[in-house]
């Protein structure tokens, strides 16, 4: 089974955990992350953004602060901004979140449900998930020299036959090393690949 059927499906199994919506950031640096999947609803998602919501939000005060799994509910959580009345008014009344990796490199994802609590062994579940999410997601430390050379030429505007002939290769050739780029970066498309090698760094 590939990485990317692997993560389609941990994904998968998130939605059907967290019925009200959730948020992954995977690998945040630079105050951003390196890849992000949410499935809440448009409308909290755009209240959550037009407010900045992000600036006071307590899950990531406490996803930066710490490390582990928190229900929302959890008294030792201070939302000075009542941020989660907020959420409650979007259907988003119970909630956990969960946070793992190094500081300069953390995940940070928050999954929420309108029914009740999550319970003990979803939240054992649902951490599981999001570590093996973060593993699976680390950025590779580099490409092959194929793989840059094929992504630098699209990236710097050649059609696939422009790019071979530059290369002096096949366009076969060429479709494969920017195949086994995306494999590599766990992109869908080639433009996906050519931002996340340029967000790793590695062209």
């Amino acid at each position: 089974m590939s990485i990317r059927i692997g993560f389609d499906l941990e994904l998968h199994r998130l939605t059907l955990l967290a019925p009200a919506g959730y948020f992954v950031g995977l690998h945040i640096r630079f105050t951003s992350p390196l890849i992000t999947f949410q499935t809440y609803d448009r409308a909290w998602i755009d209240h959550y953004t037009e407010n900045g919501f992000v600036l006071r939000d307590p899950m990531t005060a406490w996803g930066f602060s710490s490390t582990g799994a928190i229900r929302w509910s959890d008294k030792a959580l201070l939302d000075p901004f009542h941020l989660f009345e907020e959420a409650e008014k979007y259907g988003l009344r119970y909630g956990v979140t969960v946070a793992c990796g190094p500081i300069m490199s953390r995940t940070i994802a928050s999954f929420a449900r309108g029914d009740r609590e999550f319970r003990d062994d979803e939240i054992e579940t649902i951490s599981t998930i999001v570590y093996r999410l973060h593993d699976m997601s680390e950025p590779p430390e580099a490409l092959t020299k194929a793989q840059v050379e094929a992504l630098q030429c699209i990236a710097g505007g050649d059609r696939q036959s422009a790019a071979a002939a530059k290369l002096g290769i096949s366009e076969s050739a060429l479709k494969a090393r920017i195949v086994s780029a995306r494999i590599r970066l766990m992109a869908r498309t080639t433009a996906e690949a050519i931002q996340r090698a340029k967000d790793y760094r590695l062209i």
